[in-house]
C-alpha cells in the first residue's frame, strides 16, 4: 500500500486535469495523475503536425472504412485522417442512445486539450446569477468576484490573447497582445457598432499564445491546432500543464489506468483512493490519497461516481440529492449565415490566423426581451474563396489555369452558439446490461433541446442575416443544419455545483457533499451552461478548488 499512497489522486488528463495536476504539485503535494488511455508526448508524438493535405494517403480526409469504424464521429467535421488517433475507438468504448447523442472523445493524456478549439472567454454575473433570477434550476452558489482572481491566474498561465472590450457580459481578462482581424472583419465589426447600440464583434479570446511564453513560442499561423502544436503555441496538458507539474518533482504520471471507482470509507464519510484497471493487462489496483480530484469530463465524471455505488450510496457517490447524472447541457450551433462581401479585390489575407471573430451575447440583456430566455454569441469568419470554387465549373486550357491561382470573392459566415437550460431529465446513466471491452457498463444518454432552444435558433439565424445584410453583405443566406447534444463538445452538468446538498452535487468550492475530499471540477460541476465556450471556466475552477484542497488538508479538514 505504501508506494501507492500519495497527498494527491487526479482522475483525468485534459483541461482541468492537467491544471489541477499543476496546481496541486505546485503547492507542494505528491500526485499521482490518471489517466485511461495511451500516452502522447509533446512534440515527440505529434507525427502529423508538419505535413501538408497532400501528404496524407487520402489528402487528410475521411473514406467510406473510416465512417464505418468511427460511426459518430463520422457525423461532423471531426473525422478525418490526419488526428484520427487522437480519437476514441468506438468499438471498445461505446454508449447507448437513447436520445440521439453526438459524445466525441479523446482518450489519451491531455485528452480533448490536443483537439479543442481553444476560444477562452469567463463568464459574467449575468451567466452567474440567471437561474436565480428566473426560477431555472438551481442557483449558481458562486457570483464572477469569486472566480474572478482564478480566471486571471489561469488567462497569466495559459496565455489568452485577446482586446479588452468593457462589455458587461463578457468581462476582460489578463490578454496577450490581440490576433488582428483582416480588412473585411474589421469593416464588418464597424458597421455593427454603427447599426447596434449593444452589438460588438471582436476578435476571438484564444489560448494561442502571441508573444513567447513559458518556453513557449509564439503562435506561427498555420492554423493546424487539432494535430498538436510543436511550438506549443496553443494551450494543451502536453504544452503548459504537464510540463509545469514535471518540474516540480511531485508528479506522477500513469496512463493506460480505468478509474473504476471511488473508494469511501463509510466510518470517516470519506473517499480513501481510487480502484483502477489496467486498460492493457487488465490487472486491477488501488491507490490512496488524502484529496481526489476528478475530471475525466462531464459524462466521464458521472460515470465514475456512478459507478463508485456501495450500500451507503446506492445509486453511487454523490447521489444522495437525485441530481447525479442529470441536468446534462452543450451549447447547440449549426445556425448563422453566410453571404458574399463586395470589393476589396485588391485586400489579401496573410497566413492562417487560429482564430475568428466573436460577437457576445445581446439577446435578453439591457432592456431586451425575447420570447425564449438566455442567449447566444457568434463566432465566424471573413475570407477570400480560393481555388477549390472553380471545380465546379471544369474547364481547360491556358484562362481557366489562370484562375485557379487567382484569390476569389470575399465572403463571411457566422455561426451562433447558444445556451441549453439545464433540464433535469435531461441525463445520462449506467446501463444495466450492455458492458465495453473491459466489462464496464456503459453510459446511456437521454438528453435533447427542447422549445426554448428552439425559439433560439431561429433568432440565430435571423439575427445573423439582418447584421450580416446591413453589413453590407450580399447574396445573405441563413441555415439550420440540425442540431443533437453533444454536437458543441460542450458536455456540461450531471454533478452540478449548488448551495444545498438535498438538490445538488457538489458545494461552492466543488466539493463532494457526501465526500468532501472528492472534488469535481470539470465540466460536470457547471450549474448551468452560458453561452460561452466554457473550457476557462473550468480551469479557473480547478485552480480555486486546489486552493481550497491544500487549505483544508492543513486544517485537517479533509
Amino acid at each position: 500500500m505504501e508506494k501507492n499512497t500519495y497527498d494527491a489522486i487526479v482522475i483525468g488528463s485534459g483541461i482541468s486535469g492537467g491544471m489541477a495536476a499543476k496546481e496541486l504539485t505546485e503547492k507542494g503535494l505528491k500526485t499521482i495523475m490518471l489517466e485511461r488511455g495511451e500516452n502522447i508526448e509533446h512534440i515527440k508524438d505529434y507525427v502529423n503536425a508538419n505535413k501538408n493535405p497532400w501528404e496524407f494517403p487520402h489528402r487528410g480526409g475521411k473514406t467510406q472504412q473510416m465512417i464505418k469504424d468511427y460511426p459518430v464521429l463520422g457525423r461532423d467535421y471531426t473525422l478525418n485522417e490526419s488526428n484520427l488517433n487522437y480519437w476514441v475507438n468506438e468499438k471498445e468504448s461505446p454508449y447507448k442512445e437513447a436520445k440521439p447523442f453526438d459524445w466525441f472523445r479523446g482518450y489519451h493524456v491531455g485528452g480533448r486539450s490536443l483537439m479543442w478549439g481553444r476560444q477562452s472567454y469567463r463568464l459574467s454575473d449575468y451567466d452567474f446569477t440567471a437561474n436565480a433570477k428566473e426560477g431555472i434550476a438551481v442557483d449558481w452558489p458562486i457570483r464572477y468576484e469569486d472566480l474572478a482572481p482564478w480566471y486571471s491566474r489561469v488567462e497569466k498561465f495559459a496565455g489568452i490573447s485577446g482586446s479588452r472590450e468593457n462589455l458587461p457580459q463578457l468581462p476582460d481578462g489578463d490578454f496577450m497582445p490581440p490576433m488582428e482581424m483582416n480588412v473585411v472583419e474589421k469593416d464588418v465589426a464597424a458597421r455593427i457598432k454603427k447599426n447596434y447600440e449593444h452589438r460588438r464583434m471582436i476578435i476571438g479570446r484564444t489560448a494561442n499564445i502571441t508573444q513567447p511564453h513559458n518556453n513557449r513560442v509564439n503562435c506561427q499561423y498555420r492554423n493546424k491546432c487539432w494535430l498538436g502544436c510543436p511550438f506549443g503555441a496553443y494551450f494543451s496538458t502536453q504544452s503548459a500543464s504537464l510540463p509545469a507539474a514535471v518540474a516540480t518533482g511531485n508528479l506522477t504520471l500513469r496512463p493506460f489506468s480505468i478509474v473504476t471507482k471511488i473508494l469511501y470509507d463509510k466510518d470517516t464519510k470519506r473517499a480513501k483512493g481510487v480502484e483502477v484497471l489496467d486498460a492493457e493487462t487488465n490487472q486491477t489496483y488501488e491507490y490512496y490519497a488524502k484529496v481526489i480530484f476528478l475530471n475525466a469530463s462531464a459524462l466521464n465524471s458521472a460515470w465514475v461516481l456512478m459507478n463508485s455505488a456501495t450500500d451507503v450510496w446506492p445509486d453511487g457517490l454523490g447521489s444522495s440529492s437525485g441530481e447525479l447524472g442529470h441536468n446534462l447541457m452543450d451549447h447547440h450551433f449549426r445556425a448563422g449565415a453566410h453571404g458574399d462581401m463586395p470589393g476589396y479585390e485588391d485586400k489579401y489575407v496573410y497566413g492562417r490566423r487560429a482564430n475568428g471573430i466573436y460577437i457576445p451575447r445581446y439577446r435578453n440583456l439591457f432592456g431586451d426581451k425575447r420570447d425564449y430566455v438566455r442567449g447566444f454569441g457568434y463566432q465566424g469568419s471573413a475570407g477570400r474563396e480560393g481555388w477549390s470554387r472553380d471545380i465546379a465549373e471544369m474547364s481547360i486550357g491556358g484562362d481557366y489555369k489562370d484562375a485557379l491561382t487567382e484569390p476569389g470573392k470575399w465572403t463571411m459566415g457566422i455561426t451562433g452558439f447558444g445556451e441549453t437550460l439545464p433540464y433535469h431529465d435531461n441525463r445520462t446513466y449506467l446501463s444495466k446490461t450492455e458492458k465495453d471491452k473491459w466489462g464496464l457498463p456503459i453510459l446511456v444518454m437521454d438528453a435533447t433541446i427542447r422549445e426554448n432552444e428552439q425559439k433560439m435558433r431561429i433568432d440565430m439565424m435571423e439575427d445573423a442575416k439582418e447584421m450580416l445584410e446591413k453589413a453590407g453583405l450580399e447574396n445573405v443566406k441563413t441555415y439550420n443544419n440540425g442540431y443533437v447534444l453533444g454536437g458543441g463538445i460542450h458536455e456540461m452538468g450531471t454533478a452540478r455545483m449548488g448551495r444545498d446538498p438535498k438538490t445538488s452535487v457538489l458545494n461552492k468550492f466543488n466539493q463532494v457533499w457526501d465526500a468532501p475530499n472528492v472534488y469535481v471540477t470539470d465540466g460536470a460541476a457547471m450549474t448551468s451552461a452560458a453561452c460561452q465556450n466554457p473550457s476557462l471556466t473550468y480551469m479557473a475552477l480547478t485552480a480555486r478548488a486546489v486552493d481550497h484542497a491544500v487549505s483544508e488538508l492543513k486544517k485537517q479538514n479533509v
